[in-house]
């Protein structure tokens, strides 16, 4: 593997008041890849993204940018680093055009109209170059905030929840946005909490809990985890014991045998239940009640907490 682009190390964040909001994280981002950082609200995903981007001072730890310190090369990582936040926070009164252009002078860029023509038409925003921003939409305002971040050329762009509050055909926009960048050479590292999301864009995937980076995966590893569906299965008359012509289906007996439980990959071709379901009757048991189940985020973070995966 190439150097990695991005290159955390032992990045801590302890608030006054005694919170740990991150737990000394590593994390190595490969160039050109696109990294979902999953995690509940709280988790420490903003925390870990504006220490990355200059904005929060950890509490120790480092982060090399093209591995040169983020702090004593202050000026050559915020060059390298475009940030969209979850806040909508833009100039209320300017048009869309100053907006984008103003962004990229404060990089110290030139000013290239052609650049930003380009850019401005990748986001569909050409036709609202002269819309003052306070008359955008939500979606549009947001699609302003991801030119200003592209606007002085990163190598490394974040997106911080970039779907939150947005529509599904905006929603859809974006993840093709992200995929066309991807294909520029651009590194993109986006947080969510929805996992369709993660499915959807990421090569990789990272899961934070409580300040602690849990687990770090290709996304075909983590989503197989993820994809873990449990049915259970209310029996009518109790077991008092596992017939041996069920032992295929790796079947768990709970409740006193009141209950059996089968866990199953939703992703998979063949999940084993309509098998599963033939034999029972072929056998006479009987049943009363089936309920799914779906492995939340949630139970998934304990299981890797717990579970130390890495």
């Amino acid at each position: 593997m190439s150097d990695p682009i991005l290159s955390i190390r032992g990045l801590r964040k302890t608030y006054g008041t005694g919170v740990d909001a991150l737990k000394s994280v590593d994390l190595d981002i490969r160039r050109g890849e696109i990294f979902a950082l999953l995690g509940p609200n709280g988790a420490g995903k903003t925390t870990l993204i504006n220490i990355v981007c200059g904005i929060v001072t950890p509490s120790s730890g480092e982060v090399l940018v093209d591995g040169r310190n983020w702090q004593t090369d202050y000026r050559y990582a915020r060059e390298r680093i475009g940030l969209v936040p979850q806040e909508l926070t833009t100039e209320a009164f300017e048009p869309v055009w100053n907006t984008v252009s103003f962004s990229r002078g404060l990089y110290g860029k030139p000013r290239n109209d052609g650049f930003t023509e380009e850019l401005l038409k990748r986001l569909s925003l050409w036709d609202k170059r002269k819309t003052i921003m306070m008359h955008l939409s939500g979606g549009m305002k947001r699609r302003v905030m991801i030119a200003k971040a592209l606007s002085h050329e990163p190598a490394i762009l974040f997106l911080d929840e970039p779907t939150a509050g947005v529509d599904v055909e905006l929603r859809r926009d974006m993840w093709e946005l992200v995929r066309k960048l991807r294909a520029g050479g651009t590194t993109i590292i986006l947080t969510t909490h929805y996992i369709e999301e993660a499915e959807e864009m990421a090569d990789r995937v990272g899961v934070i809990s409580k300040g602690e980076l849990v687990a770090v995966d290709e996304k075909s590893e983590l989503m197989a985890k993820m994809g873990r569906k449990t049915l259970d299965i209310v029996l009518a008359e109790p077991l008092g014991s596992l017939p041996a012509e069920l032992s295929d289906w790796n079947l768990e007996v709970n409740d006193n045998g009141h209950m059996l439980r089968y866990q199953f990959d939703s992703h998979a071709e063949r999940t084993g239940i309509a098998s599963l379901m033939r034999r029972l009757a072929d056998l006479g048991i009987g049943y009363k009640d089936l309920s799914t189940h779906q492995s939340s985020l949630e139970e998934i973070f304990v299981e890797l907490v717990h579970g130390g995966a890495q």
